[in-house]
């Protein structure tokens, strides 16, 4: 592949990741792991405590992006309706109107998504998996890029309905933001004193150059030994005693795009093992299931994908040959 393409994505990243931090304060690597996910085509689980920013980002990305954003506040009365549209019946055409609901728009943001009742959240795996919803029969092609950023409070259980094995794998991965450093608190109460940046932020991109840079990003080269890298590296999650269901072939395709991504955004036209490795808990993290007794222990999905990433040899050849 032309080394021209991939400088292309690089570049769109820079001028993307410049636009949101006018925004955002101290959130490089977030931003980069959000711009891998959109290149890939994915959609971003973001599990962090309220107050962070996870609104701001999802608002500054779709705003760098020239793109349609809607909000979407999970409760337990949220109905599948509220989120994919219904069909009205027009007295004066004598027919039903499709009105579209807050999934049809290209940056998504399912706020407390753990808050919905799991008959709402499966109203989401269509439009996730698919790029399309079904009401009444008819089905509704979604606009491209189409990215859905949810959201879940760690620490606040009470009213919730945890997220089934299905609906986690459909993200594409799984992001902290966490609290800023001392320093870039003070930044932000210095932005925010006066008119909000977020009002000011102006496009620097158009949904049609997203697609552009997606199709790029699939030609990005990976070497034998690489893919069996990745191979490796997930099916060592599934064999992990502390483990009760390891990542799916799903999870390979992921880490497998989000490591070319990773490299055209770093102007690279190959995939190395760092890029691998780069991804790896962000991607496979949230799709790990734990035993019981591991959780009760301690234990996190962080921790085994560390362990994973220290013992799984680069080069080394599987007994199955993978």
């Amino acid at each position: 592949m032309a080394k021209l393409a991939v400088h292309k994505v690089a570049e769109f990243g820079a001028k993307v990741a410049g636009n949101i931090a006018k925004v955002m304060v101290g959130k490089e690597i977030s931003v980069k792991m959000l711009l891998v996910a959109l290149l890939s085509d994915g959609h971003v689980l973001l599990e962090d405590v309220p107050g962070v920013g996870k609104t701001m980002l999802a608002r500054s990305l779709a705003t760098s992006l020239g793109g349609s954003f809607s909000r979407i506040q999970c409760t337990p009365d949220l109905l599948p309706s509220d989120i994919t549209g219904l069909s009205i019946y027009n007295q004066k055409h004598e027919d039903f109107v499709f009105r579209q609901g807050p999934i049809m728009a290209q940056v998504v943001l399912v706020d407390e998504i753990n808050r919905a009742t799991p008959r709402t959240q499966s109203s989401l795996l269509e439009a996730m998996g698919e790029g399309q919803v079904t009401v009444d029969g008819r089905t509704h092609a979604l606009g491209k890029p189409f990215l859905v950023m949810a959201t879940q409070n760690p620490v606040e259980f009470e009213g919730t309905f945890p997220l089934p094995e299905a609906q986690l794998d459909r993200f594409f991965l799984m992001l902290q933001l966490g609290y800023p450093s001392m320093e870039e608190e003070s930044e932000i109460l210095l932005r925010l004193q006066g008119r909000h940046p977020i009002a000011d932020l102006k496009a620097v991109s158009d949904p049609a150059e997203v697609v552009a840079m997606q199709q790029i990003v699939t030609e990005v080269f990976v070497e034998e030994s690489v893919r069996k890298y990745v191979v490796r590296l997930v099916r060592s999650t599934r064999g992990q005693s502390q483990v009760h269901l390891g990542a799916s072939p799903r999870g390979s395709l992921a880490l497998l795009r989000a490591a070319q991504a990773h490299a055209a955004l770093d102007n690279r036209d190959y995939v190395t093992p760092d890029d691998v490795k780069m991804m790896a808990t962000s991607v496979l993290g949230h799709r790990l299931t734990l035993k019981a007794e591991s959780a009760l222990r301690g234990i996190t999905a962080p921790s085994i994908m560390a362990e994973l990433l220290r013992q799984v040899d680069v080069g080394a050849e599987s007994k199955d040959g993978a």
